[in-house]
């Protein structure tokens, strides 16, 4: 243990027993000591100040502190006395909580521990160079931040103190919030003995990010577990208000293996939270008040792009020291712009969840959405809601429902454990709604902004969390599956099998799947999804007859300055999470292959699409880059790719032209992506083409050429080849796959491939639903096959199989 300047080494019985320790004399082996919040800002203060991470300065009363005031106030008795009633049943909860929470607020300090803190604080000035200080008083039990346990916000904090005595004041409040109800309920639930814990008091400098902005952050993204993301939630003002969840943050999640290149900014997520309101100083007996934010706050965002990287370094410095993911609260100072890390304990949950099994939840015959916000965990419920506008109602709460209400802190506790499900108004990914649900492993949806005006009492709702980032509240009972994915089983294969990803909101749950890397990506699914507007409506956006459109498009792209960049970026960014679901695997993104029916659904997309009676044969694809009806829009495609892979760093984008109908029109779309710095093989870039036109097939040497290879589409090339509308109900008997016709033209461009050197997969259906045509395609030596994620073990299994059979 280290000893300030000055003084004289102490022995560990003799640091013990001193009411008062310095964050750099304690570690994060102190938890006795200090608790896990006090020693782990020693640790952070000793170990990891040389690296560039800032904690502001403070110091910590120590447990011997805390029992030298019980013990000076004659308390060991009387707190027994309460604490073996309510063993008993002769006391309430409440009963219990309220009384002794009296005794200790009642009490006086011990001459040596109260002259030690104000000794203490004035050092703390001297150094700060402040005649009076603001600090934050945090408690920080002998029993919190242990890898199975957050304690998440189960004793109190207190922000902008100043002076001795309101210090001790606060000092008082904190050891008697040691015996709030939740506090009680918790430990008895975890099962820590009430009388053996301690409270240790961190006393810490206040960063002025009342003037600035605060929040979390986790070194492990919160509901999948994926290892390789930060989650940084941010609001404006003191961090209170996210760690309660009364507000809806932004929210960032940026990638870690990527940050170590300080040209990269691997930002894979941006969203701007509402941020309605934030908490600042105040003076008088509340210390702190909440104030509405201003407009151009609310249409901000609290962290730029370098700050928010930064954090996430940082983040990156830390879990390396503790070497388990973490979870962090930092500040940003208002006045000086610098920011800090306020605390740091183990995160709790996803790090200790399984890898080896994951379950998965499908939902089927749901009524209509009633509600969205945030997705918590990825289970899905149904029940009955049970609303609960005001903490002096919790009493009335239904066991087995579903928790609905405005935002909970840590006095809802005993409820969350009887819920079903959880929602609320308000709140982000780190608010303690989301972090107490996924401790309990209930699923909940947070931030959804109007959740207890929408849905009622008792009525009948499926909650799902199931289907990505956002969850969704459906009218009535829907059926709900649950399946078992057993990763631990799963065969080694020559044969490489890959996943098909649309969805960037979903794609970080398939983390675990060993996947050899995702075989397509379709471009047009993040535009419709995310996007949501025609990019020739944004590139013309000043001669737009749609007024409604237009006001569309100026609520979406607000922010920026150029309105094309908004389409570039939402689709980059997109684009980036499924990419860093498999990195450094190879991710092959489809170019968009809308028809013109579906580019005319688009925001704005009518005035610049073509009315066809078979969109299906007409106006898309390949056909659409080079032509001055699309290729404006098409550069914009090209634009976001180089941004996935040159500013945000996944070099591990290929990307694939779709329905290419010769090769003169190759020739063409290669031009013109050259022409927006898509240059094949510059920077290592591999351009594939869909093999889904009979004409790939006849020509598949020449097409081998100009591309780095082929996937097949199995569903357009048996459409063409039998000439049978894949969409047509009437002919539905004569589509298939298996078709004599079309394992011959499969056969062919396999066979044409291997010989061309070029790679060559299938991304379809076909191989999910017949392991036989899996074996067939084993057979003829295919690279690859491209599956759904609820495929992946069926058609792995097959896959081996075949090519044991075939030796």
């Amino acid at each position: 243990m280290q000893n300030l300047p000055g003084e004289s080494p102490q022995t560990p019985v003799e640091a013990a027993a001193r009411p008062v320790m310095w964050f750099e004399e304690v570690g994060r082996g102190d938890v006795a000591l200090v608790g896990g919040k006090n020693g782990s800002l020693g640790e952070m203060v000793q170990r990891l100040g040389a690296r560039g991470i800032r904690v502001p300065p403070g110091f910590a009363t120590t447990a011997a502190a805390f029992r030298g005031y019980v013990t000076e106030n004659g308390l060991d008795a009387p707190i027994a006395e309460r604490l073996a009633a309510l063993a008993d049943g002769r006391a309430s909860l409440a009963e219990t909580g309220a009384a002794i929470r009296a005794l200790l607020l009642s009490g006086r300090f011990p001459a040596a521990t109260r002259g030690a803190i104000a000794a203490a604080y004035r050092e703390l000035c001297a150094r700060t160079g402040k005649a009076e200080v603001d600090v934050a008083v945090r408690s920080s039990a002998t029993a919190e931040d242990l890898p199975d346990a957050s304690f998440a916000g189960q004793q109190e904090t207190f922000l902008n103190i100043r002076g001795e005595a309101a210090l001790l004041d606060a000092c008082r409040r904190c050891y008697a919030s040691l015996f709030t109800d939740r506090a009680i309920s918790y430990r008895q639930a975890k099962g820590f003995d009430h009388r053996a814990v301690a409270l240790s008091i961190g006393v810490q400098q206040m960063v002025r990010s009342d003037l600035g902005g605060s929040g979390v952050m986790f070194s492990i993204d919160t509901e999948t577990g994926f290892p390789d993301a930060v989650v940084i939630n941010a609001a404006w003002g003191l961090g209170e208000n996210v760690v309660q969840g009364a507000v809806d943050p932004d929210e960032y999640q940026i990638f870690k293996p990527l940050l170590a290149d300080p040209a990269l900014r691997p930002i894979i997520s941006r969203k701007r939270g509402e941020k309605a309101k934030k908490m600042i100083y105040a003076g008088g007996a509340s210390p702190t008040r909440n104030v509405p934010t201003s407009k151009a706050e609310r249409a901000g965002f609290v962290l730029s792009d370098a700050e928010a990287l930064g954090l996430a370094r940082w983040a990156v410095e830390i879990e390396k020291h503790y070497g388990c993911p973490m979870d962090m609260e930092w500040a940003k100072d208002g006045e000086t712009g610098a920011m800090f890390i306020v605390q740091a304990r183990p995160e709790t949950v996803q790090s200790r969840r399984g890898a080896e099994a994951f379950r998965r939840y499908t939902v089927a015959g749901q009524g209509r959405t009633l509600v969205k916000g945030l997705a918590i965990g990825d289970a899905a419920v149904a029940g009955r809601v049970c609303l609960i506008e005001d903490p002096r109602d919790i009493d009335r709460f239904v066991e087995g429902s579903i928790l609905v209400t405005g935002t909970t802190d840590p006095d809802w506790v005993p409820i969350m454990k009887k819920a079903a499900a959880i929602v609320t108004d308000h709140g982000g990914r780190t608010s303690h709604a989301a972090i107490v649900s996924r401790e309990l492993g209930l699923p909940a949806i947070v931030g959804t902004g109007n959740a207890t005006h929408l849905l009622h009492d008792e009525e009948e709702v499926t909650i799902s969390c199931a289907e990505g980032d956002e969850g969704l509240v459906y009218a009535g009972t829907a059926q709900i599956a649950t399946e078992t994915v057993d990763l631990a089983g799963l065969p080694q294969t020559r044969t490489e099998v890959m996943l098909n990803l649309a969805n960037p909101a979903a794609a970080l749950r398939w983390w675990r799947i060993p996947a050899d890397g995702v075989g397509l990506a379709r471009m047009e699914f993040v535009v419709s999804n995310h996007v949501r507007v025609h990019p020739m409506a944004l590139v013309r956006y000043d001669t737009l007859k749609d007024e409604a459109a237009r006001a569309e498009i100026a609520a979406l792209t607000a922010g920026y300055a150029d309105r094309t960049d908004y389409f570039v970026d939402t689709l980059a960014t997109g684009l980036s999470r499924i990419a860093a679901a498999v990195y450094p695997k190879p991710v092959i993104v489809r170019m968009s292959d809308f028809k013109t029916n579906e580019y005319a659904g688009l925001v704005g997309g009518a005035e610049f699409e073509p009315a066809e009676e078979n969109p299906m044969i007409g106006f898309r694809g390949a056909a659409r880059y080079y032509s001055p009806r699309y290729r404006e829009g098409f550069a914009l495609e090209c634009r976001a790719i180089r941004r996935l892979r040159d500013e945000i760093g996944f070099s591990n984008v290929v990307v694939m032209i779709p329905f290419c109908r010769s090769t003169a029109e190759a020739d063409r779309v290669l031009a013109v992506m050259a022409e927006n710095g898509l240059t094949r093989g510059d920077k290592g870039l591999k351009v594939f083409v869909m093999c889904e036109i009979p004409s790939n097939v006849v020509l598949a040497a020449q097409f081998a050429e100009r591309f780095d290879g082929f996937s097949i589409g199995s569903n357009d090339l048996t459409q063409l080849t039998l000439g049978v509308d894949r969409d047509s109900g009437e002919l539905a008997d004569l589509f298939d796959e298996r078709d004599p016709a079309v394992k011959w033209m499969i056969a062919s461009v396999i066979s044409a491939a291997k010989a061309a050197g070029a790679k060559i997969g299938l991304c379809g259906q076909a191989p999910s639903d017949h392991p036989d045509f899996a074996a067939f395609l084993v057979e003829c030596g295919i690279d690859s096959m491209s599956v759904s994620p609820d495929s992946f073990a069926a058609v792995k299994h097959a896959v081996a199989a075949a090519e044991a059979g075939g030796g």
